[in-house]
Formats: structure tokens, sequence, C-alpha cells
């Protein structure tokens, strides 16, 4: 090997490990403003006081956040049922069933969908979503089904994408050896396919799930902001994330902790599904 390609290798190497550097300094430091600035507020709230308590009021010095953990979680719950089935079925649509032209139709629209920012996915639910629900059942529309839904659009292109080409990435012998055996062609692909790809396809699972708690603009549109524990998919929530959002900016002292820490919640569910995810992936490459 010449010394020209040995020092274009050697500065390949350097860039490469500075890039993954910088990433990983990044999110330490992410983690210790989060931590620093979160678990005094959470100290001097009381932590069971800050997850259980069913009161949100800074005015008081009343800081709880189950309601909102109970809104994340509900409407993370309803864009799963939204965009899992459908996210998971377009995979498979495109990877085994679908012909050339129409692949090569539908992907450039999942990748615009990928790319459309959440003020235009809430803006959409807010003068479509939101006049539906609000014909459907008395009130203002504006509720955990129409955070839901909008969720539900959003998370759909993580999902097809991860799941289609982890269906891509099975051998192909998989497939022709069923079909050797006698197998159709559906059944090949839904009983050798699939789950021969389970791993990846929870992999996009999860990560549409994370894009799910931690989007703000979109619910904070369409949810109704309501600190209470929702009775129906019609009544309004608060999320998490459209809490800090929408205190935040004239938050100080302790209300400004309590919404710190409100982060810090959020951050160990994102990290608790990462490591699920991470844990599914192994098993999943060791068998």
């Amino acid at each position: 090997m010449s010394f020209g390609g040995t020092l274009r290798e050697g500065v390949a190497h350097v860039v490469l490990a500075a890039t993954a550097a910088v990433s990983i300094a990044a999110v330490a430091l992410i983690c210790v403003f989060l931590f620093a600035n979160g678990i005094p507020g959470i100290a001097q709230i009381g932590l069971p006081d800050f997850l259980f308590g069913m009161t949100w009021r800074p005015g008081n010095d009343i800081y709880g956040i189950f309601p909102m953990i109970v809104g994340s979680v509900y409407v993370t719950a309803g864009a799963i049922v939204v965009g899992v089935p459908a996210g998971i079925l377009c995979a498979i649509f495109l990877s085994r069933f679908a012909s050339g032209r129409i692949a090569s139709l539908m992907t450039p629209c999942i990748e615009l969908l990928a790319g459309i920012s959440s003020v235009v996915f809430g803006f959409f639910g807010l003068v479509v979503i939101v006049p539906l629900i609000r014909a459907m059942h008395p009130g203002s529309g504006l509720s955990l089904l129409a955070a839901a839904l909008i969720l539900g659009f959003m998370i759909l292109p993580t999902i097809i994408t991860v799941a289609r080409n982890s269906l891509d990435a099975v051998p192909a012998s998989y497939y022709e050896g069923s079909l050797a055996l006698g197998a159709t062609h559906e059944r090949s692909v839904f009983r050798v396919l699939v789950p021969a790809a389970a791993s990846g396809i929870i992999a996009g699972i999860v990560l549409g799930v994370c894009r799910a708690i931690g989007e703000t603009m979109a619910v904070v549109m369409v949810a109704g902001n309501q600190v209470l524990i929702p009775s129906s998919i019609f009544d309004g929530v608060r999320t998490m994330t459209a809490n800090i959002v929408l205190e935040m900016g004239y938050a100080a002292g302790l209300h400004r902790e309590a919404l710190i820490a409100t982060g810090v919640v959020l951050f160990v569910f994102v990290l608790v599904l990462t490591l699920v995810v991470n844990t599914i992936k192994k098993r999943g490459e060791a068998r």
C-alpha cells in the first residue's frame, strides 16, 4: 500500500473517531445538564410527590406529574395502535408483494412523510382531524384521540423503513427453502420471513415509540393540554413534553427545576426503551 493511501486511511480514521467522540460528548453533556438541574428539584419536591402527585400547580409550589405521565403513556399507546399494524403491513407489502413500479412510487412518498415537520402534522390535525372528532362527539375535539392519530401517522415512516430493511435483509434461501417445501408465497412471507426479521421489526417499532414519546409541537396543538387523567379517548390530555414546552418560557426557580426534572423522567423512559431494543437485537443476532 502506498504512503498516500496509508495517510488517507489515517486521516479518515481520525475524522470518524472525532465525529463519534463528538456524538458521545453531546449525549454526555445532555445527561449531565438534565440530571444536574433536575435531581435537586426532585429532591426538594420529593420523588413520590413528584412522580405520583395528581396536582400541577406551580403558583402553590405543587408539582405532581402523574397525570402527564399517564397522558404520555396513553397517547403513545394510541399511536402504537394506529401506526404499528399499518407500518408493518406496509413494509411487508413493499418488501414482498408490491411490484417494482408501485414500490418506486410509494418509497418517495414515505420518505416525504418522514420529512414533514411536526408543526405541519399538528396543523393538519387541527383543521382536519379535530373537526371530525368534534362532529363525532360533543366537545372541542382537542383530545387524546386526536393526538394518538397524529402521532400514529408521524411514526409510520420510521416503522416502515426499518421493518422493510429488516425484511429485505433476510437471506433469500429462507424464502426459497419454504417454497421448495410446498408453502405458498403468503405462507412463506408470514411464517418464515417475518419471524426471521422479527428483531429488526421490533427495533423499528421501538424507534417509532421513542419518537412518539418525545414529540411535542403536534401534540400541543391537538391534545387539549388539560392536566388530568383522561376517562375517555375524547378527553384532553397533557403530555410531559407538552408540559415542558408550554411553561419553560416563563418558569423560574423550583418551577424551572421541576420542568427539567420532567425531562429527566422522559429521558429515563427513552433510555429504558433503547435498552430494550438493544437486548432484543442481541437475542435476535444470537439466534
